[in-house]
């Protein structure tokens, strides 16, 4: 299906909305990816009972989720950074795409619930903005730090999700 002009443009409005609506919360390193979801009433949970290939999800939770009746689950045996980035991922689908929701989402290797893969752009792409904004970037590279590995370090991220956020290809 193409895109036509007007939904690219609402989709570019929705994507800055959400942007702007965490930057009240990223004024320091690393960023608190946990605390900003509190604040849109979402709660984080580490489940252990994930398939190995499911890295998180977003679901309603009436019983046990923040005040948006939502939680997000990240997969307990994921690496530390690989958690933080799920916890943005599900907050960026949440942010962008819960009008869209039925039961929730789960994002695995091989399925990506109902949703598009643009719609998975978005989240991977709003989800680099919450995790490594550019402002902290900049302020972390006046403060002399220089390398992809110790901008990573500091925000707490993988140095593949870092190199991918400055444009530095991956090997």
């Amino acid at each position: 299906m193409a895109i036509t002009f007007s939904s690219a443009l609402l989709q570019s409005q929705r994507l800055q909305s959400a942007r702007n609506s965490v930057r009240p919360f990223q004024n320091r390193t690393p960023v608190d990816v946990t605390g900003i979801a509190g604040k849109f009433g979402l709660n984080v949970w580490e489940l252990s009972d994930l398939d190995e290939t499911v890295s998180g999800k977003l679901f309603i939770d009436l019983k046990n989720g923040g005040t948006s009746g939502f939680s997000i689950g990240v997969n307990a045996r994921e690496g530390y950074t690989r958690k933080r980035f799920t916890v943005a991922h599900e907050l960026a689908h949440f942010l962008l795409h819960r009008d869209q929701l039925d039961s929730g989402i789960q994002d695995d290797a091989f399925y990506r619930s109902k949703l598009s893969s643009r719609q998975e752009v978005e989240a991977n792409k709003l989800a680099a903005d919450i995790l490594m904004p550019h402002h902290l970037i900049k302020a972390l590279q006046a403060q002399g730090v220089r390398s992809v590995d110790q901008l990573a370090s500091e925000l707490e991220v993988s140095v593949p999700a870092m190199k991918i956020r400055l444009g530095i290809p991956v090997e």
